[in-house]
C-alpha cells in the first residue's frame, strides 16, 4: 500500500499528514476533522485554519482519489504564508514517501479541468527533478482567508518537495475561486494517471531511475 504519516514541527507551524495515494482506510485517530469526508473508497479530513486552502487540498485529495488527513496549527495571527507554505511542504514530503522508489508508473499525466466559464490544464512528470511552471492569472487579493499569491506558491511548494515536474496554467475563465479551483482539479487528475500502475516493475527512464 502506498501510504505515509508524518510530522513536522517549526517555531511557526505544527502539521501532521496521513496519505495513501490509493484510497481506503487512514490510520486510526487521523481523521478527526471537522471537515472530514468519508466514501467507500476514500477519506478526506483537511483542516489548516485556511477555509480556501482546505477547500482546494480537499479537491486535489479527492479527483487524485487519495486518502488524506492533514492539519496545520499555525500562526494565522501573523498572516497565512507559513500555514500555507508548509501544508504543501509537508504534504509533498508524504506524497514522496508513499509513492517510494517510482517504478511501475505511467510517470507522465495530463489532464484539463473545467469549472463553469473556468479552464484549466495540468502536466505532470514524476521526474525526481523538482520544477513547477505556475500561470494562473489571479486578479483578485484574496479568496477567502488565502491570499491569491499563495496559490501559485502552495503548488511550487508541493512540487518541490515531491519532487515532481508540474506545469500548471489556467487557460480561461473571469472568476478568481473558479480558476483556482480547475487547476487543483487538473492538477489532481494528471497526477493520478502520472502515479498509475502499468503492472510492469520496470523504471519508467532511460537512465534507469528516477532518483538521482
Amino acid at each position: 500500500m502506498r501510504k505515509a504519516s508524518l510530522d513536522r514541527k517549526t517555531n511557526e507551524t505544527q502539521i501532521s499528514v496521513h496519505l495513501s495515494l490509493d484510497g481506503g482506510s487512514l490510520d486510526a485517530g487521523s481523521t478527526s476533522s471537522h471537515a472530514t469526508q468519508t466514501s467507500s473508497s476514500q477519506t478526506i479530513a483537511v483542516e489548516t485554519g485556511i477555509g480556501f486552502l482546505d477547500h482546494m487540498l480537499h479537491a486535489l485529495a479527492k479527483h487524485a482519489g487519495w486518502s488524506l488527513a492533514l492539519k496545520c496549527t499555525g500562526d494565522l495571527h501573523i498572516d497565512d504564508h507559513h500555514s500555507a507554505e508548509d501544508s504543501a511542504i509537508a504534504l509533498g514530503a508524504a506524497f514522496k514517501d508513499a509513492l517510494g522508489v517510482p517504478r511501475g508508473i505511467k510517470r507522465f499525466g495530463s489532464a484539463f479541468a473545467p469549472l463553469d466559464e473556468a479552464l484549466s490544464r495540468a502536466v505532470v512528470d514524476i521526474s525526481g527533478r523538482p520544477y513547477a511552471v505556475i500561470e494562473l492569472d489571479l486578479k483578485r487579493e484574496k479568496i477567502g482567508d488565502l491570499s491569491c499569491e499563495m496559490i501559485p506558491h502552495v503548488l511550487q511548494s508541493f512540487a518541490q518537495a515531491a519532487g515532481i515536474t508540474i506545469h500548471v496554467d489556467c487557460l480561461r475563465g473571469f472568476n478568481d475561486h473558479h480558476r483556482a479551483e480547475s487547476a487543483f482539479k487538473a492538477l489532481a487528475v494528471a497526477i493520478k494517471e502520472a502515479i498509475s500502475l502499468t503492472g510492469s516493475n520496470d523504471v519508467p527512464s532511460t537512465k534507469g531511475t528516477l532518483n538521482a
